[in-house]
């Protein structure tokens, strides 16, 4: 009995630390120490500063997101303000505003908000846009290959997929979810972890299932980044037939062509 109650309460304490840690990092994700200033008390900082320290911080700030972009992790707006504008907090909007000029003049990158609920940044190449290129193209990236035939497979079904429609597709192509692969290691982490905190695909319990099952859909950043027209276009070339076969992915791809597929705006929030 003794056993069992310590083995109990080691599963209880563990518990509690999961909670709490989940508890702490929702915290920190909404930010409740920061208030977003207004234009008149950006302005208002701005006097008291000279020109040399404010491009000093946005120098600074340009660094941090092109360091941290680097992981293709989204940016939080938390992160930035606690690691790097500290006491600036105050002309934030106007950091944020120079930083995305220099991204776009500088850089060719585009600073982009994909989640203005918690704040959350990345940036997409300008230069080699969605409509010229897609992740299937880059032989230097097998992991967006898989990426994109998972994309793939959630546009064709309407938006949503069960988790085991996925892993059956993957296995007809020799990636077997339950097996150590050759180039992509644990399949089942890379697609529902590393693409998750990536941001380009959501992983949803679904529910009132049991056992428990999920789905996928669409993440935040390929709706940024990743074009439905080249996806449709590859899908066609699987199957030998005009990409308007499928009529209503049709209009769906087509009609965000020549929109920003943003679901917010640049970063001057």
């Amino acid at each position: 009995m003794t056993q069992r109650k310590r083995l109990s309460n080691t599963v209880s304490n563990t518990q509690t630390k999961r909670q709490s840690v989940a508890l702490a990092t929702q915290e920190d994700d909404e930010d409740p120490t920061f208030t977003q200033p207004s234009t008149s008390q950006v302005q208002k900082c701005l006097e008291k500063l000279s020109p040399a320290q404010v491009d000093q911080k946005t120098a600074e700030v340009v660094q941090f997101l092109l360091v941290k972009d680097q992981k293709k992790v989204p940016i939080r707006r938390a992160d930035i303000v606690k690691h790097v504008v500290k006491d600036y907090r105050n002309i934030f909007p106007e950091i944020m505003k120079r930083a995305s000029r220099i991204f776009d003049q500088v850089f060719g990158l585009k600073l982009v908000e994909i989640d203005t609920k918690y704040h959350q940044y990345i940036l997409i190449n300008k230069l080699e846009t969605v409509e010229t290129t897609s992740p299937i193209t880059t032989p230097s990236s097998p992991k967006m290959g898989l990426l994109f035939v998972i994309l793939s497979v959630i546009f064709m079904k309407g938006g949503s997929v069960r988790e085991a429609l996925v892993w059956k597709t993957l296995k007809k192509l020799r990636v077997d979810p339950g097996e150590r692969h050759d180039e992509f290691g644990d399949v089942k982490k890379v697609v529902t972890d590393e693409f998750v905190r990536q941001k380009y695909l959501e992983y949803i319990r679904t529910p009132h299932t049991e056992p428990v099952e999920h789905e996928f859909k669409w993440g935040q950043r390929s709706e940024v980044e990743v074009s439905k027209a080249k996806i449709l276009e590859f899908i066609g070339e699987l199957h030998d037939q005009d990409p308007q076969t499928w009529s209503q992915q049709y209009r769906e791809a087509h009609s965000t062509v020549n929109s920003s597929q943003q679901p917010g705006t640049s970063s001057q929030r």
